[in-house]
């Protein structure tokens, strides 16, 4: 049996459902983590710098580069065996310009998805199962991979850290997911150094949060 989990970046399928992508590996899945979002500009500027600056990165410091070690770097620590980084450029680098920008929805002249789309459905060719965000947090990638994605069966996972902002959505069963698999998750997440301090603060702190939230996806899928 084969998983894909569709990524919007690097960092967004082990912060969500990373439990349940250990789940998935220990149960005997081949599972695979593609992720829309992973090329840089060569000189960034203006708010695409600044998404790097402001995370201590010099400039001259290649940031996606960067990401794409610490994401295979976490992949490894849940035992997930395949993953691949499509080459489109995230948000930023393609000309939004600040980040309330990023949340308010998808601008008329992104056609980003369009190119993204038949990307996807080569990686999706013969899975049996796509794991996919909500799309909670109204985050203009995650919108785009989910427009990408069309109308196939998806399994979606709740979108953290954004989910830590929104209420339950109606049918969700709140519980914990195995032990094992979420150290592994935490572990995972750690792996993306570039992160924790604008997401969570600290590694610590994102310890303590996704250990406390709730595994809503994880709790739905069974393996």
């Amino acid at each position: 049996m084969r998983a894909v989990a569709v990524s919007p970046h690097l960092d967004d399928a082990v912060f969500s459902a990373g439990a349940a992508l250990s789940a998935l590996v220990r149960a005997g899945w081949a599972v695979t983590v593609v992720t829309a979002f992973t090329a840089g500009l060569p000189e960034p500027r203006g708010f695409a710098l600044a998404c790097q600056t402001d995370k201590g990165l010099a400039p001259e410091v290649d940031y996606l580069a960067l990401r794409r070690a610490e994401d295979a770097a976490a992949l490894r620590r849940l035992g997930v065996p395949a993953l691949v980084h499509l080459p489109f450029p995230e948000a930023p680098h393609r000309g939004y310009a600040s980040a309330p920008e990023l949340f308010a929805g998808v601008r008329a002249d992104d056609d980003v998805a369009m190119a993204l789309a038949p990307a996807l459905a080569e990686q999706l060719e013969g899975a049996d199962l796509v794991l996919a965000p909500l799309g909670l947090g109204g985050h203009a990638d995650h919108l785009q991979v989910l427009a990408a994605l069309g109308d196939r069966p998806l399994v979606r996972w709740h979108d953290l850290p954004y989910a830590l902002r929104e209420p339950v959505p109606p049918g969700a069963h709140p519980g914990p997911a195995d032990a094992e698999d979420t150290a592994r998750k935490l572990d995972a997440c750690a792996a993306y150094a570039t992160q924790l301090g604008f997401q969570f603060g600290d590694e610590a702190t994102m310890r303590a949060r996704l250990a406390a939230v709730p595994e809503r996806f994880d709790r739905e899928l069974t393996v």
